[in-house]
C-alpha cells in the first residue's frame, strides 16, 4: 500500500484529462503532476485513495522529447497554465487525443477527429483578465490563485494575458498601496476591493476596467481614474461592480458606470459587437474566428435554410450564421444577453434574425407547434453540456444536420451518444486550441441525420 510522502520510481504511460501524467504502481493508478507520457520519474505520493493515488514529480529520470523549459517564472506556483512543460506541438497532440479518448470512452463514438488547430503565436492571446485582490505578508497584492486553492500568487507579468492587463493591475496596485484602500478578506467577508477585471477590444483597442467591490462606493476613485486615463491607451469604460455576497462568484448583479461609455466594441470577422461587464465573449480573438468559421463551414448554408442557434448568448454565432442563412432564431435564457444580441443585430444591420428569451428545450417545441422547423440546429452550451430536454426537442425538429460547439469533450461525448441513439451520426469533430498552455480544448462537431 502506498503511503503519503513515499517516493516511487515509475513509468508514465498516459496523460489524464487535466494534463497529469498517469502510471501504475503495484496495479494502482497514480496521477503525477508535472509528468509527461513516456517519461520515467521519481514521484512523491501526496494522496492515496482506494482506486488511485496523486503524486508530484520529484525528479525526471528519463525526460520526454516533448519536455521544454518553463517559459513563465510563475509556472510552478500559479494555477492558470498546467502544460507549460510540454512543447506546443505536444499540447496540440494531447488535446487531439483527449477528444478522441472522451468520445470513445464516454460516448462510444467512433468518428473522425481531426488534428487540433493551434495558434501561430500562442502567447498574450487573452483579451480579458480577472485579478483577485488580497493580502500577503501584510501587503495588498494582485495576482492569480495557486492551483486548486485560494492562495494568492502575486505576479508581475503573464504569458497568456494581453500586456495592457498587467499595466492596469499595476496601476491599481499602486493606488491601493498609496491610499490604503481596504482589500477584501474572503474569510472574514471584510474589506472593499475584491477583483480587478480588464477587457480589451482586440480589433478596436478599446479598454474596459471593472472594480468588483464589497460595497457601493470606494474612496479616492477619482485619483485612480486619473491614473488610468493618463497611462492606459484606449481607456473607454470604468465600472464599479457591486458584489456584497459571501461567495466565490466574481461578478455581482449591479454595475455602476463611473467613467466613459457603457460598453466597448470589438469585431469577430466583419461583425461588430458591444461588450458590457457581464457579456460573455470568447477570450481568444484569433482562435474564435477559426472556431466560428468552422461552425459556419459545418453548417453548409446556401441561403435557403432556417437555422436555430441554441444557447446563443449575445448573438456571436447567430450573426455569423445569418450572413449565409434565410432565417436564424437565437434562443437564450439570460435576459441581458438577449438584449445585447438584439442590439448587436441592429448594430450590424442584420435583419434575418430573431432572438427569443427562454430555455431552448421549452422554446423549440413551441416553435414547432407554430409551424417553424429547422434545417440546421447549432448548439453552443456551457461546460455542463446540453439539457436533455433540448436534445429531445432538437431530435423532434428533425433537422438534416446539427453543429455542436463544445468547451468540454466529456459532456460533448455524452450528448453525441444521445443523438446517435436517436437517428443521428457524428461525422466529424474538429478540436480548436482556444487556450494554449492549459488543458482546455474547444470542439466543433458535425452531426447528420441518418438516411
Amino acid at each position: 500500500m502506498l503511503q503519503i510522502g513515499q517516493k516511487v520510481e515509475m513509468e508514465i504511460t498516459g496523460m489524464a484529462h487535466e494534463g497529469q501524467g498517469v502510471g501504475r504502481v503495484n496495479g494502482l493508478a497514480v496521477f503525477v503532476e508535472g509528468a509527461l507520457k513516456g517519461e520515467k520519474v521519481l514521484a512523491r505520493i501526496e494522496k492515496v485513495s482506494k482506486n488511485y493515488a496523486i503524486a508530484r514529480v520529484e525528479k525526471i529520470i528519463v525526460p520526454s522529447p516533448e519536455r521544454v523549459e518553463l517559459p513563465c517564472p510563475y509556472a510552478e506556483k500559479c494555477g492558470g497554465c498546467s502544460l507549460q512543460h510540454l512543447s506546443y506541438k505536444g499540447q496540440l497532440d494531447f488535446k487531439t487525443q483527449k477528444v478522441k479518448d472522451n468520445l470513445e470512452r464516454i460516448g462510444h463514438i467512433h468518428t473522425t477527429v481531426l488534428e487540433t488547430i493551434g495558434m501561430d503565436i500562442p502567447f498574450k492571446y487573452r483579451n480579458k483578465a480577472q485579478y483577485p485582490v488580497g493580502k500577503k505578508d501584510g501587503r495588498a497584492v494582485l495576482g492569480f490563485y495557486k492551483k486548486r486553492s485560494h492562495e494568492l500568487v502575486p505576479i508581475r507579468s503573464c504569458l497568456i494575458q494581453h500586456d495592457f492587463s498587467w499595466q492596469v493591475a499595476e496601476l491599481v496596485g499602486k493606488w491601493v498601496e498609496k491610499y490604503q484602500i481596504p482589500v477584501y478578506d474572503e474569510v472574514k467577508h471584510e474589506g472593499l476591493l475584491r477583483h480587478v477585471i480588464t477587457r480589451i477590444g482586440a480589433k478596436t483597442g478599446e479598454v474596459m476596467v471593472v472594480l468588483v467591490i464589497n460595497g457601493r462606493k470606494i474612496p479616492r476613485l477619482k485619483e485612480l481614474i486619473g491614473a488610468l486615463e493618463k497611462n492606459i491607451e484606449g481607456l473607454t469604460s470604468v465600472y464599479l461592480n457591486i458584489n456584497t455576497k459571501k461567495t466565490n462568484v466574481i461578478l455581482g448583479e449591479e454595475n455602476i458606470l463611473v467613467y466613459g461609455k457603457p460598453y466597448i466594441m470589438d469585431f469577430i470577422g466583419e461583425i461588430k459587437f458591444t461588450l458590457s461587464p457581464n457579456s460573455f465573449f470568447q477570450v481568444n480573438p484569433v482562435q474564435v474566428e477559426v472556431l466560428y468559421s468552422k461552425a459556419l463551414e459545418f453548417s453548409a448554408l446556401t441561403g435557403e435554410e432556417t437555422v436555430i442557434d441554441a444557447y446563443c448568448g449575445i448573438g456571436t454565432i447567430t450573426l455569423f450564421l445569418a450572413r449565409k442563412a434565410k432565417k436564424v432564431y437565437g434562443i437564450e435564457l439570460v435576459s441581458d444577453a438577449v438584449k445585447d444580441a438584439r442590439k448587436n443585430a441592429r448594430l450590424n444591420g442584420i435583419e434575418n434574425v430573431e432572438f427569443i428569451e427562454g430555455a431552448a428545450e421549452e422554446v423549440m417545441p413551441r416553435l414547432l407547434t407554430q409551424g417553424v422547423g429547422a434545417d440546421v440546429i447549432v448548439m453552443d452550451p456551457p461546460r455542463r453540456g446540453c439539457e436533455e430536454g433540448l436534445l429531445e426537442a432538437a431530435v423532434e425538429m428533425n433537422p438534416s444536420r446539427m453543429v455542436y460547439v463544445s468547451c468540454n469533450p466529456a459532456t460533448l461525448a455524452r450528448d453525441l451518444r444521445f443523438l446517435e441513439d436517436r437517428g443521428y451520426k457524428t461525422e466529424l469533430v474538429q478540436p480548436v486550441d482556444m487556450f494554449p498552455f492549459t488543458h482546455h480544448v474547444e470542439c466543433v462537431a458535425l452531426i447528420r441525420r441518418r438516411v
